[in-house]
């Protein structure tokens, strides 16, 4: 689904079709955001070629953190070519308690490399200037994405639409993703993009939704 020129949305919608909403970034250096889970990368496929996109010209592969259902299905793009970064803490991560966490699913780590880690600043990707934000608390390199021509925020799983981020799994911290959620809340966004779940459109709806977590959901955390 396109939402802006070089902006495109794949939304979750069942368990057979993906576990995670992936975003593209056209441009010089095509992009893709969170494959998801790799036996449905099929799909995923299927869906970039719909709407003119060649899945074999994706150059980079961005991960807002390493669980198998944003993750796993990098193997595919990364075999086909594809750079893959991630931030430096999510790879520490992913070698110790992280990985575990596949071997609790009934699935193998990754073992692929990661050709170069990303930092809280601008990352120039030809044209198109985005923003890293590392944002632990779901996870500790949890990195949100801010694209600020577009005022699009990719936010992986800190803040969906009416919540957050699990905060039960290894390598959790609740007070680290409110801190997280707490700075993201400060930026012009017109598009709030989660990991899961629906987008939020228009910046009103963007704040009302701060607003709600804030209000309902922070004394949990």
């Amino acid at each position: 689904m396109k939402l802006e020129d070089n902006l495109y949305y794949y939304p979750w919608t069942s368990m057979t079709e993906n576990n995670c909403n992936s975003y593209y970034i056209g441009g010089e250096v095509p992009t893709l955001i969170d494959p998801g889970h790799k036996h449905c990368v099929g799909n995923l496929l299927s869906l970039l070629e719909k709407d003119g996109i060649d899945p074999l010209k994706i150059k980079l592969v961005i991960n807002t953190h390493t669980h198998p259902d944003h993750f796993e299905g990098d193997e595919i793009f990364v075999n086909n070519g594809a750079l893959m970064a991630i931030h430096k803490e999510e790879d520490l991560f992913l070698r110790g308690l992280g990985g575990r966490m596949f071997k609790m699913f009934g699935m193998e780590t990754p073992d692929f490399k990661v050709n170069f880690y990303l930092k809280e600043g601008d990352l120039l990707l030809g044209k198109n200037n985005l923003h890293i934000y590392h944002t632990p608390g779901h996870s500790p390199g949890s990195i949100s994405i801010y694209w600020p021509e577009k005022k699009a925020l990719m936010t992986g799983d800190v803040v969906f639409d009416q919540g957050v981020g699990r905060t039960d799994f290894p390598g959790c911290d609740g007070a680290m993703l409110k801190k997280s959620i707490q700075g993201l809340s400060k930026l012009e966004v017109e598009y709030l993009l989660p990991g899961h779940g629906d987008i939020i459109v228009g910046k009103n709806e963007v704040a009302r939704n701060y607003d709600f977590i804030r209000k309902s959901l922070f004394s949990y955390m």
